[in-house]
């Protein structure tokens, strides 16, 4: 069967690289796209030609793969089924306006969804969009093939949900996968995109101009944060490749001309024996590869840091998240602030080259003295690049189930939203006076990495500089001091917008 598998990105995430700095010949449909690379359709795609398919990928963050494109190449080509992949609810408009084009080009066309959203909201996706067929729970790689099987028995796909008429049927579940070894590598060029190694923020900031592509060695996260929907994805259980298949793949990486990977584990510093035999892989092989990963500052596998700088790890990547214990214990971190100043302070002193700290502002019962004490924490830290976002609520989570309990969601109502904190929860600062904070904070850490390291900010900016340009640049160190502007009005729970309230109201 011929099968398109399409990414829907987020337009606020990725961006094109300046066409200046764009060496691509302009007539062979290849971009530069600062953006990550889609690894689950990348991933999709050698299992279903494994099975005698035939793929063709598509990533809508290309300019020639936007919804008329799809629809124009399938009414052409006729695929039998259109996999649509997205990863959260901030998508899921778009995923909405796809599916309904698809279908008005070609009606009789099957078209399944997939990814941690899906997994989430399928049964309500399916009442909510009658142009999307079914929902794929979970993994894809035994689920599609298996779905592709029997296309016109769905009822035999364990994992579907599915319509059959106005019915909702959701099938038994599918387990999870155990053997991550027994599945061929991710197809990593059909797609004519080069993706460029970038900072994980609003806006993506250039961190080289290697080539540069994503890998996932394991998968789920065994902790229970409140705002992370990752553990009821994987039923809180961590699973891993093999070393011997984690370094076959890095090797053929190496073999293909990429220098840089960023590894997408929920949290790769969790086996100490395995990340041994990763590094010292790596090392006899002489694989000239850059890599970063991110993990937990409470991980068995910190003392591991010496092993991964010599076999070429130079990004970690600490989900920090507060400088304040009461606000990480809100938070269910389950971590201390001297285990993070430990961590950080053990990877420096191993000379890992960059680490980043993830931090979160706007969450309940966090004061604007909290707040300034977060930013006080990361100027004594040794990382090197930060972001600060607003503490955001997405179905699936913990927190999203403590406000529908507090009545401040409606479950039936707004499942198809996400919000940010501050707009919805009284305990909450408002977002105007998190964003003042959160300017303020970003003034005194700048100022405070040019004063104190500025060898260490010169190389930094001048690695960015490479691939923004000067005027991008200046663009992007002034955002965090720019009114954020924004063509969407923040999401509001459905009770908020029958009672005509615009801001929660507070005691």
């Amino acid at each position: 069967m011929y099968v398109y598998l399409v990414y829907v990105g987020d337009d606020d995430y990725w961006r094109l690289l300046p066409a200046h700095l764009n060496r691509s010949a302009p007539d062979n449909g290849r971009i530069k796209a600062l953006a990550f690379p889609p690894l689950g359709i990348q991933t999709l795609a050698p299992v279903l030609r494994q099975r005698g398919h035939q793929v063709r990928m598509f990533d809508t963050c290309h300019p020639g793969m936007k919804a008329q494109h799809i629809a124009e190449a399938a009414k052409l080509e006729k695929p039998g089924v259109i996999g649509l992949s997205s990863l959260s609810t901030t998508t899921y408009p778009t995923v909405k306006s796809l599916a309904a084009r698809l279908k008005a080009e070609l009606p009789g066309i099957r078209i399944i969804l997939g990814g941690p959203f899906a997994t989430t909201c399928a049964d309500r996706i399916l009442r909510d969009c009658r142009d999307i067929d079914c929902v794929g729970l979970g993994e894809g790689e035994e689920l599609l093939p298996d779905y592709l099987a029997n296309i016109n028995a769905p009822g035999d796909v364990a994992g579907l949900v599915w319509r059959r008429g106005d019915e909702i049927i959701r099938n038994s579940p599918r387990p999870l996968i155990e053997d991550l070894d027994k599945y061929p590598y991710p197809d990593r060029e059909s797609l004519p995109i080069d993706y460029i190694e970038s900072l994980p923020l609003d806006m993506p900031a250039p961190m080289s101009l290697d080539k540069f592509c994503t890998m996932q060695t394991s998968r789920g996260c065994p902790h229970e944060c409140v705002c992370c929907d990752i553990p009821l994805l994987s039923d809180r259980k961590w699973r891993c490749r093999s070393a011997e298949h984690v370094l076959g793949e890095m090797q053929q990486l190496h073999d293909m001309g990429y220098r840089a990977i960023t590894l997408t584990d929920d949290q790769f510093l969790i086996n100490r024996k395995r990340i041994t035999a990763i590094c010292d892989g790596i090392v006899q092989r002489k694989l000239a590869l850059r890599w970063g990963c991110q993990g937990r500052v409470d991980s068995a596998a910190v003392d591991q840091f010496s092993a991964m700088k010599k076999a070429g790890c130079d990004m970690i990547a600490f989900g920090v998240e507060s400088g304040v214990q009461k606000t990480l214990d809100r938070l269910h971190k389950r971590q201390t602030l001297e285990q993070v100043e430990h961590a950080v302070r053990e990877a420096k002193r191993h000379g890992i080259r960059r680490i980043h700290g993830f931090f979160i502002i706007g969450c309940p019962d966090e004061s604007p003295r909290d707040i300034r004490a977060s930013f006080r924490f990361a100027a004594r830290l040794q990382i090197d690049t930060f972001g600060f976002n607003r503490l955001c609520v997405y179905r699936g989570t913990p927190l999203w189930k403590e406000y529908v309990e507090r009545g401040i969601l409606d479950d039936d109502r707004d499942w198809h939203k996400w919000f940010k904190c501050s707009d919805i929860d009284p305990t909450v600062l408002p977002g105007a006076e998190v964003n003042r904070l959160r300017t303020k904070g970003y003034a005194m850490l700048f100022a405070q990495r040019i004063l104190k390291r500025p060898i260490r900010t010169c190389r930094l900016l001048r690695s960015f500089s490479r691939g923004m340009g000067l005027g991008g640049l200046v663009g992007f160190l002034c955002t965090p001091f720019r009114r954020r502007k924004s063509s969407r009005k923040p999401e509001l729970p459905a009770a908020m917008i029958e009672q005509g309230l615009d801001a929660p109201i507070r005691a």
